[in-house]
């Protein structure tokens, strides 16, 4: 296991929380993600579902903010995150490209997953961390029942988490949580409302008490 393996687990798990940001537009990625942190999320992961995504990951990396690149299909999508400076990579399946070219980089990788047997072909792969998708779907208690045959496996919820459930995802075995559009709507990304963002991350953080 790489040092980048283990470093993304253990800040993950002091952590736990990952803003996940679908918007069509970002006026100032570095704006964006000191207002998440002023509200007490660290994790910044923007997708490549946001038009020139790799221009915001590189003003983000280079003001030394906690950013990653997520709905990373490709291996020429993870040279781009990683080359703009990406700290991690987020994938929404298993994607043995991305996977092989992030290892070569040392670069962390949180691979996206549902079913036991792709919980472990992620971590075959070499995955830092295992990202249950759609977590909201089948609930918390999914979490703890993977607990099972996986009880040391990093598993991190997403898809449909808010400040309602977050809580009960961590109680039940998940690392981390990704907040998406509870903490960041992306209408309000695109207006700039930081101040907002800023709200929304501090209640949220609040919910896990």
């Amino acid at each position: 296991m790489g040092t980048e393996v283990t470093d993304l687990r253990a800040a993950l798990a002091a952590q736990p929380v990952i803003a996940v940001v679908r918007a069509p537009e970002i006026p100032d990625a570095v704006a964006l993600c000191e207002a998440l942190a002023a509200g007490g999320i660290e994790w910044t992961e923007l997708t490549f579902t946001t038009p020139d995504v790799t221009r915001h990951v590189a003003a983000a990396a280079k003001a030394g903010c906690r950013i990653g690149v997520g709905t990373v299909l490709t291996a020429e999508q993870a040279r781009e995150g990683i080359d703009a400076g990406a700290q991690f990579l987020v994938t929404p399946g298993l994607r043995p490209v991305v996977a092989a070219t992030a290892r070569a980089a040392e670069i962390p990788v949180v691979m996206g997953a549902l079913t036991p047997s792709e919980v472990a072909e992620a971590l075959d792969l070499g995955a830092a961390a295992v990202k249950i998708f759609p977590a909201k779907t089948f609930g918390p208690g999914y979490f703890k029942d993977l607990r099972g045959p996986y009880p040391d496996v990093p598993l991190v919820a997403s898809g449909g988490v808010n400040a309602t459930n977050a809580k009960a995802f961590l109680d039940n075995g998940a690392l981390a949580v990704c907040a998406g559009t509870d903490v960041v709507p992306p209408q309000t990304v695109a207006a700039g409302d930081w101040a907002e963002i800023t709200r929304r991350a501090k209640a949220f953080v609040a919910s896990l008490g």
